[in-house]
């Protein structure tokens, strides 16, 4: 990965950015000291997308479930115990 100073990289930032989208990540460094990496956004190394639904099947929800507890629920809200 090509690593390139502050200076650098404000002179030729948009060949460095065009680079970067086209798949060629580098780091801008400061005296040496590498502070940032630039890669394009679509770059494979983001964290996989988290799928939806993958627990579909592996439980269910009884139909009565939104009057589970009706009873009780009421007698705590009228504050009868």
């Amino acid at each position: 990965m090509n690593t390139v100073n502050i200076h650098e990289a404000k002179t030729h930032l948009s060949r460095l950015v065009e680079k970067a989208a086209n798949g060629e990540p580098f780091i801008i460094a400061k005296a040496g000291k590498p502070l940032v990496k630039v890669t394009a956004l679509n770059a494979s190394e983001t964290a996989p997308m988290r799928r939806l639904g993958f627990l579909a099947g592996e439980f269910s929800i009884p139909d009565d479930f939104d009057r589970m507890g009706e009873d009780e629920i009421v007698r705590l809200f009228e504050g009868e115990e």
